[in-house]
């Protein structure tokens, strides 16, 4: 039958089976692969979904500075150095921010496709820094959610309204998670329009506590500095009272380390900068511009204003002052007010939902390294919203084992926080100078000392934050990332073994002769009508050794033999059919079935119910090529769409469905043979 003609009838019957409706309500309408490009994000949406987690940073980084002096006690015994050192730090801590986003602003126009800090370690640094980058980022993006996650849910099930749920804070947790992972798992465009309303209302409510606390009391507007914290108890610090040298410098830079935290989620904009409209580059950098303005200005304005009234923060034991956000809020609008709790609710929402980020670099960066082959193929797959729907699953997982074997404590999370993203920005930083050093393009010795000057800093932060969190849980990170660059490579060798195993490109191209029954001719025709016809279809994802094996068994059952390869991957067309001209021919048939929505299952489906009524008494008989790896859990690396065949067809009349394995552990005769024939040509 032609090639077009099956076409043809796949398309006209590609709604015969209707999406399941309990998959239909939960993730919406699958979306065509070639509707790819109307997916991709404005500046405005891409603003939220790609930087709500920095911009909610600035929530707490000033808090984790103010946390630091204060338990030196320089609120109490150096007033002056306690007004002076926040500012000083945060100024710093933007100064670095925009060397950073220099950076990542120039890694975008080089790197377009995405992959952030893994791309430019691998390409520029070599595999083991790029997979060093690379497991850093993904043990950041998972403790991003739980870190975001747990910190709104502490704050929201203590507000009165909700205080009953106290004691279901890891419940709420894991719900929570699940919701933010259905609705990723829904679509990019619709995430982001659930996601910008919180974020743009945080960054508004803030704006405008900034600006009445800072410049209200010039025009009369009075603020009600009853609720400022002004005091901890002894417990709570220790007064340096001589604090000068050496000491004030390692104080300085714990406070700087710890607000370093404020840059937290700068990574994921470079990361997906595929998911941004045309032109992507430059809409992904003005974005990351938009961020880096409203992240700083938020910063500045809140330590800024903490200082100014007098803001004290610690904790010790099961005493925390109050947030410096919720003092700040009440001290501007009054505690109780509309204004306040429209604030406090902003900043929950927004701590919350901060965890979207990750639900977009986590699944891309994953999706790379599987198409180097560093983590399994499965997480390279696009769901039908076109979104790494593996990917986003297996981070909500992780994200849950966290919150459960933490109990949902912040406090027990955030010593593991901030260590990944620093060694991711210090790799990427020292990578993009070696970048500039090769390519020696217009002003790349300014560009290397920018990239350079970022390196040295974000070095040196990542040393810090090492020692100062080693023993709080920091040393689990560290362990983590070591166990994924060893799983790294340890997958690497796997796929590297199943290529050499079946590549039919080792030697010369050897055309196959395939042999078994032969169309019947004109005078038994009537007699073949009476037989029970067999039409032979052979399932071929790719064309190596692996599949020749079920070609020949095919051809031998049937002369109506047909290779099916469904189009899940367009791009992967033009190249099998090279290779089927080249090795297969005519003999036996190649035919495509278009698949739009990615789907496997689909598009077999109403082919069977194509060819079953080609002919009457009549059996199917479906074909699976499956190579057989060395150890069991090998199977774990490989779309398992085997199984998945056999429990769509098992219940399905008149279709028989066989297995040929093809064991990676045996030489195939054909490279045996080549083997001899290159051995006897060189002699």
């Amino acid at each position: 039958m032609p090639d077009s003609t099956l076409r043809a009838r796949q398309v006209k019957r590609q709604g015969i089976h209707p999406i399941n409706p309990l998959r239909l309500l939960l993730f919406g309408r699958p979306i065509a692969t070639e509707q790819a490009e109307t997916t991709r994000l404005p500046k405005i949406i891409a603003l939220p979904v790609f930087a709500s987690d920095a911009i909610s940073s600035s929530a707490y980084a000033t808090q984790e500075i103010l946390l630091v002096l204060c338990a030196a006690g320089l609120w109490a015994v150096h007033t002056q150095l306690y007004r002076s050192l926040p500012v000083g730090i945060t100024l710093s801590i933007v100064a670095l921010l925009a060397v950073v986003v220099v950076s990542y602003w120039q890694t975008i126009f080089a790197y377009p496709s995405g992959g952030g800090s893994y791309v430019v370690s691998k390409e520029n640094l070599g595999a083991m820094p790029g997979l060093i980058a690379g497991a850093a980022l993904l043990i950041d993006y998972v403790l991003t959610v739980a870190v975001s996650i747990a910190s709104g849910v502490q704050n929201i099930i203590h507000t009165p309204a909700l205080s009953a749920l106290s004691q279901r804070g890891v419940e709420v947790c894991v719900v929570l998670i699940v919701l933010l992972c259905i609705a990723n798992l829904r679509g990019l465009r619709e995430t982001g329009t659930v996601f910008a309303v919180p974020t743009y209302f945080f960054v508004t409510m803030a704006g405008i506590m900034i600006i009445l606390g800072l410049f209200g009391p010039s025009f009369g507007y009075a603020l009600h500095t009853q609720y400022v914290n002004r005091e901890l108890p002894p417990e709570a610090y220790h007064p340096a009272t001589d604090l000068a040298g050496l000491a004030l410098i390692a104080l300085v830079l714990k406070a700087f380390a710890s607000g370093c935290a404020a840059m937290t989620g700068t990574e994921a904009i470079a990361n997906c900068v595929p998911e941004f409209r045309k032109p992507a580059s430059p809409n992904a950098a003005k974005t990351l511009a938009m961020m880096a303005v409203i992240l700083s200005g938020l910063f500045i304005g809140i330590t800024t204003l903490a200082v100014r009234v007098g803001v004290v923060y610690g904790h010790h034991g099961r005493y925390t002052s109050p947030a410096v956000i919720d003092q700040l809020s009440g001290t501007v609008f009054g505690r109780g007010s509309a204004a306040y709790y429209m604030m406090q609710i902003a900043t929950m929402t927004l701590l919350v939902f901060a965890a979207n980020t990750s639900f977009a670099g986590f699944p891309r960066l994953a999706a790379i390294l599987s198409r180097d082959r560093f983590l399994p193929r499965q997480l390279s797959n696009q769901g039908d919203k076109l979104v790494f729907s593996n990917g986003i699953v297996l981070l909500a997982l992780f994200a849950i084992v966290l919150i459960v074997a933490f109990h949902g404590s912040v406090d027990r999370l955030i010593p593991l926080y901030a260590v990944g993203v620093f060694t991711a920005f210090t790799l990427s930083q020292t990578g993009m100078v070696r970048h500039w050093q090769t390519e020696r393009g217009p002003r790349w010795a300014m560009k290397a000392v920018i990239n350079g000057l970022g390196a040295c800093c974000t070095f040196i932060v990542l040393l810090i934050i090492a020692f100062e969190k080693f023993r709080d849980g920091a040393w689990i990170v560290i362990f983590v990332v070591t166990a994924l660059v060893l799983m790294f490579r340890a997958i690497s060798r796997h796929y590297e073994f199943v290529r050499s195993r079946l590549t039919i490109q080792s030697g010369p191209p050897v055309r196959r002769v395939f042999t078994g029954p032969e169309p019947p001719t004109r005078q038994s025709a009537d007699a073949a009508k009476a037989q029970r016809a067999n039409t032979v279809l052979i399932l071929v994802p790719s064309l190596h050794r692996g599949v020749f094996p079920a070609l020949e068994y095919g051809r031998s059952l049937s002369y109506d033999c047909r290779a099916i390869h469904i189009e899940t991957d367009p791009n992967e067309v033009p190249r099998l059919k090279r290779e089927w001209e080249e090795h297969v021919g005519e003999e036996i048939p190649l035919v495509i079935l278009p698949s739009p929505y990615r789907s496997f299952i689909g598009p077999l489906m109403a082919y069977l119910d194509e060819v079953q009524k080609e002919r009457d008494n009549h059996i199917v008989t479906v074909v699976l090529p499956e190579f057989v790896s060395t150890k069991w859990w090998h199977g774990l690396l490989h779309n398992a769409n085997g199984p998945l065949v056999k429990m769509y067809l098992s219940q399905r009349p008149g279709v028989v469905i066989v297995n040929v394995r093809y064991f990676l552990g045996e030489q195939d005769p054909d490279a045996q043979t080549g083997a001899r024939a290159a051995s006897n040509d060189s002699q």
